[in-house]
């Protein structure tokens, strides 16, 4: 370091002041990346690519990451499903691939025919505000734009008019980890038209910007038949003492509801480092949502009348 510095600081002093400014940069500018991220497996047939879209909803362009399924540009007679996977805070459209090394979990989950081939899609769900580890993005319809219309219905007719889809809401899922877990389900349970299939890691079920957008008040007013068509995974870490108790909350209610669902509590949580810790946990444990998922579009597709 500059001598200078040393004789008006102090060597002690200005040892602080930098570990001070790195930590602040490392938490509040990085947003205290994964010190071990998970590593992506190379596929040559599974690819990651940015796109972009006009959104009217946001009034801007949008971004969203998308991972077609192995032999879609072959097979160009055939359909798929969707699935949405919806970031948590200081993320982006690329943070499943970039954090999560989601192609890796696809490789591992269409060799084991866990889950069909499927289009993968990753929104940018931040609103105007943009993205801060201060703050989680706004998952709904409100002040700082219309991110709900935007995910839950605009979005889905981009992905429709762009690639060979199902229609039926039962190939339909979208799920997410932390805030995007509770985006998830408070999108997906105002658009049952558009997906029938929502799934949260180390999620919550109650906003802080009240009742109209928590599922925990949203799930009981769905009507019978919505209830009946509703398929849920949850699963939170034993380190995420708030997490779990709101996951496990809603497990209970869901039940309560008859509606179907599967929840699973393991080891970890939320953090930067770890086995079982933040992007490992969630690279970990969507192979068990994605299989989830998996099941329930393989018992939809058996039903020769919901083929599309």
């Amino acid at each position: 370091m500059p001598k200078w510095i040393e004789k008006v600081f102090g060597i002690g002093t200005v040892t602080i002041l930098l570990l001070g400014a790195t930590g602040y940069w490392y938490v509040f500018i990085a947003g205290a990346p994964q010190l071990d991220p998970p590593k992506v497996v190379t596929d040559a047939n599974l690819n990651f690519e940015l796109k972009t879209y006009k959104s009217v909803a946001m009034n801007s362009e949008r971004t969203y990451g998308l991972i077609l399924p192995p032999g879609y540009a072959k097979n160009s007679q055939q359909r798929y499903p969707v699935i949405f996977l919806l970031h948590g805070g200081h993320g982006d459209a690329r943070a499943y691939q970039d954090k999560a090394a989601v192609t890796s979990v696809l490789h591992d989950l269409y060799q084991s025919k866990r889950l069909p081939p499927s289009i993968i899609i990753t929104p940018d769900g931040n609103d105007q505000r943009g993205t801060s580890p201060l703050w989680d993005p706004q998952y709904f319809d409100g002040p700082n734009g219309l991110v709900g219309s935007a995910i839950g219905s605009e979005l889905v007719s981009e992905i429709k008019s762009r690639y060979r889809t199902l229609e039926d809401p039962k190939f339909w899922a979208m799920g997410g980890q932390s805030s995007g877990g509770w985006g998830a389900f408070n999108i997906g349970l105002r658009y049952l038209n558009n997906f029938n299939i929502l799934f949260s890691h180390s999620g919550y079920f109650t906003d802080q910007s009240g009742k109209a957008n928590s599922p925990k008040y949203l799930v009981e007013k769905l009507s019978i038949k919505d209830r009946q068509r509703l398929r849920a995974y949850l699963d939170a870490g034993e380190g995420d003492e708030k997490f779990l108790t709101s996951t496990q909350q809603f497990h209970a209610q869901l039940n309560s509801l008859g509606i179907a669902n599967e929840f699973n509590k393991f080891a970890g949580g939320h953090g930067i480092v770890g086995p079982d810790v933040g992007w490992n946990y969630w690279h970990k444990h969507l192979a068990d949502s994605l299989s989830y998922v998996g099941k329930q579009f393989n018992i939809s597709m058996s039903a020769p009348k919901n083929r599309n």
